[in-house]
């Protein structure tokens, strides 16, 4: 892998570290909110706020890496006992609809962040803005768009290979 698939690559990694590194933040800040409640405290504020824009920020930044890996549901039972050269172009044709498919989503994606933006919606304890949220969805989706039409190009390996 060169070029454009090791930039791909790393662009992946690099989000799926984020999305981790989202993750660990949110399951501190849970944590001591909860320690915090039980020594009479109270939690943090807005706590069920950062972990409702976290997960949607961390599930938004996995998805360059599951196209990458191939990690969505594949269903082989036409394919199965497909020749090699015929389930390559049926693999083919799936990437290129894939490819499509996260171009669609992140257009719809686009729109619903424009829409929210407009109306000046904010969370209700820390008052953030919530089309923040739709920002790693919408990177995630060109991510693994931009993932699967390059798989979508690339030669097929080679038989046995």
């Amino acid at each position: 892998m060169g070029g454009a698939g090791l930039w791909l690559d790393r662009m992946a990694r690099g989000a799926a570290l984020a999305a981790g590194a989202v993750l660990c933040a949110m399951a501190l800040a849970v944590t001591l909110s909860v320690v915090l409640r039980a020594l009479g405290r109270g939690g943090l504020r807005g706590d069920y706020e950062l972990v409702e824009m976290g997960c949607a920020c961390a599930a938004g930044l996995v998805l360059p890496l599951c196209q990458l890996r191939r990690g969505h549901v594949v269903i082989t039972v036409f394919t199965a006992g497909a020749p090699p050269r015929a389930s390559a172009a049926l693999d083919r044709i799936w990437l290129w609809l894939a490819a499509g498919i996260w171009a669609l989503l992140w257009l719809v994606m686009l729109r619903g962040m424009a829409e929210t933006r407009g109306t000046g919606d904010r969370s209700m304890l820390l008052a953030l803005p919530l089309w923040w949220g739709h920002l790693p969805a919408l990177l995630g989706a060109a991510g693994a768009g931009a993932i699967a039409l390059w798989q979508g190009v690339q030669p097929p390996p080679a038989p046995g290979g």
